[in-house]
């Protein structure tokens, strides 16, 4: 009975963490690449085919294009059709898209949380730090699938590595699948590689420990690692993926002006579980008695190295580092006889207020989900990021003329606005840096901006309201007519006759 007891607190625990973080990754869809994702996977659903080609913008229309979200495009498409959601961003479509995330987000957290050491406390600590961290990324987009496979992976290596496990099989299965789901398949070759590296540099050392791989082990990792690689060929772009992360890093506008590109900004609050996850590892790595792992060492240093020129890789750092946190926090409590654990018998009374304690997280949690996912805080929230009377009124009215388009509008109209092609949108391998350049060149207003709407026939200007192009156009009203759509929050300027 004490066993059955025991086992009923951990499994009581673990749920409420679990319920928590469900709840944490429920969040309404603001991302505007979300919108042109969908519209990917409708075309393909719709049309039987794979996108090639650029369908979506006049400037690169026709043009080769290696979509290399298609199949995480296919299953958010399914997903936000099956919760209703139409040919217009929807309610119920939104909805789906929610859960959905907040449901791959889970599944990787869960496959850290089983990477985790110590008891229940210690585990639950780091995970929730990790997914605090984590949650910067967490959006309804193709990424998710990185953030889960990319802790399939690890978790691999984990099994491999410190339980004498063996499924290293399963490694390239996942890269082909990974391939075909998201460009971000890159990390599990840094996982791979990271963890040779850090096993080699255990053995040049002298690292007896059971856990650091030796000989057969190693080499074993090693084959897997070379046959992983011309896995990547399986998807319908071929070998030309291998490429793929190379170049989309080799665009110069990434990191000098898309946010997500960008090092991370510590005066922003989302960036603080980040700031305190770093601060917390370099704490108890600094005072633990514990040898540090080589492994760990060497996949730690190079995420976060990672995580500070690029805010979008925090994510690839919390899966790495919480558990590497989990450990090294257990040795520290451990070296000071600081062990909390949980009791070993408890009345029935106590397990009653347990399980009663469950019901209540577990009721307050669908409140919260259902506040966040409510028609009404869906409906304001999209109102408040995207220009939605704007894109309902290029799609009733289809203006004649090319648009020039804020680069954060352009994912969401080519979803609600399909039949206006954009100027440029979140697909930034596509536009490559020649034509975001040409875009930064009239957003930012620079030499010969006006020259640069006329060279690419621009007719229509659908920007932020409050921005400095916008200024710049009240100031041509002899040239540009201005509409205001949404409360004032977004503009459309219309090219006057002869101007």
């Amino acid at each position: 009975m004490r066993v059955y007891y025991q086992l009923t607190m951990q499994r009581l625990m673990g749920a409420i963490l679990f319920i928590l973080l469900f709840t944490m990754a429920v969040r309404v869809p603001t991302d505007t690449d979300t919108w042109w994702h969908l519209r990917s996977g409708q075309v393909m659903v719709k049309e039987h085919t794979i996108l090639r080609h650029d369908l979506f913008s006049h400037t690169r229309q026709g043009e080769a294009w290696i979509n290399h979200s298609w199949g995480a495009q296919v299953i958010l498409y399914g997903v936000y059709e099956l919760f209703g959601g139409g040919a217009q961003p929807g309610a119920t479509g939104n909805i789906g898209l929610s859960l959905f995330t907040a449901a791959l987000a889970t599944a990787g957290m869960g496959l850290v949380y089983a990477m985790c050491a110590g008891n229940v406390y210690v585990r639950a600590f780091a995970v929730v730090l990790g997914a605090a961290t984590a949650a910067v990324f967490w959006a309804p987009r193709p990424q998710m699938f990185s953030f889960v496979l990319a802790a399939g992976v690890l978790y691999l290596l984990y099994l491999y590595k410190r339980r004498h496990i063996d499924r290293l099989w399963l490694i390239p299965v996942l890269v082909v699948v990974w391939v075909n789901l998201h460009g971000g398949f890159a990390m599990a070759f840094l996982l791979l590689l990271g963890t040779l590296a850090g096993e080699a540099l255990g053995n040049l050392a002298g690292d007896r420990r059971s856990e650091v791989m030796h000989g057969a082990r190693l080499r074993k990792l090693a084959t897997v690692t070379a046959v992983s690689v011309p896995a990547v060929a399986i998807n319908p772009y071929g070998i030309r993926m291998l490429a793929y992360p190379f170049e989309t890093v080799s665009i110069g506008a990434l990191q000098d002006f898309i946010q997500e590109w960008a090092a991370p900004d510590f005066h922003l609050p989302q960036t603080w579980p980040f700031l305190a996850m770093l601060l917390a590892l370099l704490a108890v790595l600094a005072t633990s008695k514990e040898r540090t792992d080589w492994t760990d060492l060497v996949l730690v240093i190079a995420t976060a190295g990672m995580a500070l020129m690029a805010g979008r890789n925090i994510a690839l750092f919390a899966v790495v580092a919480t558990p590497v946190l989990s450990r090294q926090a257990d040795a520290w409590l451990t070296e000071r006889g600081w062990q909390l654990r949980p009791r070993r018998t408890v009345s029935r009374g106590m397990l009653f207020a347990n399980w009663a304690l469950l019901a209540l997280v577990a009721v307050g949690a669908l409140a919260k989900i259902a506040t966040t996912l409510s028609e009404r805080t869906l409906r304001q929230t999209q109102e408040e990021f995207f220009p939605v009377q704007l894109a309902d009124y290029l799609q009733q009215t289809s203006p004649a003329g090319r648009l020039f388009n804020s680069y954060n509008w352009g994912g969401y109209l080519i979803f609600a606005a399909p039949g206006v092609p954009v100027f440029v949108d979140g697909r930034t391998d596509l536009y490559g840096d020649d034509l975001l350049e040409r875009y930064l060149e009239v957003i930012l207003l620079r030499d010969g901006w006006q020259q640069t709407l006329d060279e690419y026939e621009i007719d229509l200007i659908a920007i932020e309201s409050d921005s400095t192009l916008a200024g710049a156009l009240r100031l041509l009203p002899d040239r540009w007519h201005e509409l205001r759509f949404d409360e004032g929050r977004s503009a459309l300027f219309v090219r006057q006759a002869g101007g």
